[in-house]
């Protein structure tokens, strides 16, 4: 579990809480969870310890206590936060939800930022930037390019040779942060792509419909699940004959999307397709390819390029 309010206010609590993490990550789990109990009764309030000893319970195998657990989480902390719901969902306890907590993807990326360029391209061999940017060379150069889920830049240092004027978009201020240190982008803005096009905040001033010549999103739409919000928004953006170039993770022969242990979701060939053409744009090229590495193992992804008609 990340470390946002680790502290539990109790001083003694937060030691057990302490010696439980490191005990489940030498493998002990069984004390583990007797340890992270005995911190809870110290402090029952306490939200991420609730959320902890629901991960130890659930890498225990004790299926039932671990949804106790995510449950006594999120009664804590309504606005899910740590993702309790996401993990309800993977236990069988919650239907899948269509997007994951706007408090959840923000914080997550909040507190990744710092470490977020030396995680994902040093030790994951983080790739879709740099083959995003191949995708749509064939079809540049832009007056503007829009970055949805920016985040601290990556997209940006591959694409900026080929765009006039480069904006990007993200969720997480601290993203947005790092991103401006690195001087790519014109604009940087914060945006929550789960809502509606009129509450996104795209359109709230800075930039008008119907202006972006590319809209890409590198590595976003794993964060949103149901991508019912999104392709109105990428629609709006985009000038008639205008390009919107993104990668999913590949849900293979599952259907529609699914939420993968992760807490990141998976989408199909076929849902991606019906997407489009539902919301007018013409898909002109699909690749599949592996994206990154998840503990070790390959991820396999889709990289798709689409057109809105002239």
């Amino acid at each position: 579990m990340p470390p946002r309010q680790f502290s539990s206010g109790d001083a003694i609590a937060d030691r057990r809480a302490d010696y439980a993490r490191m005990l489940a990550e030498s493998g002990d789990l069984a004390a583990s969870v007797e340890l992270m109990e005995q911190a809870l009764e110290l402090s029952p309030g306490w939200a991420a310890g609730w959320f902890r000893l629901g991960e130890f319970r659930e890498k225990a195998e004790a299926r039932e206590g671990a949804v106790d657990a995510f449950r006594s989480a999120l009664q804590l902390d309504p606005g899910d936060v740590f993702g309790s719901r996401l993990k309800l969902a993977l236990l069988g306890a919650e239907e899948v939800p269509d997007q994951p907590p706007s408090r959840y993807v923000e914080s997550l990326f909040d507190e990744y930022a710092e470490r977020f360029d030396t995680a994902l391209v040093e030790k994951l061999d983080y790739s879709v930037p740099g083959k995003l940017a191949a995708l749509v060379a064939g079809v540049a150069p832009f007056r503007l390019t829009v970055d949805l889920g920016c985040g601290t830049g990556l997209l940006g240092s591959e694409i900026r040779d080929v765009t006039e004027q480069l904006e990007g978009f993200d969720l997480s201020a601290n993203m947005l942060s790092k991103a401006e240190q690195k001087g790519f982008y014109d604009h940087l803005g914060q945006s929550d792509l789960s809502l509606g096009e009129e509450e996104a905040g795209l359109f709230a001033g800075h930039l008008s419909r119907h202006r972006a010549d590319l809209v890409a999103a590198a590595d976003v739409l794993m964060y949103l699940g149901s991508l019912e919000t999104v392709f109105p928004l990428v629609s709006e953006l985009l000038v008639p004959g205008g390009f919107f170039a993104f990668s999913v993770e590949d849900a293979g022969e599952a259907e529609g999307f699914v939420l993968r242990d992760t807490l990141r979701y998976a989408h199909s060939e076929p849902y991606i397709v019906d997407m489009l053409q539902r919301h007018g744009l013409q898909m002109l090229e699909v690749r599949h390819t592996d994206i990154r590495l998840d503990r070790g193992n390959p991820v396999h992804g889709m990289l798709f390029l689409s057109q809105k008609p002239r």
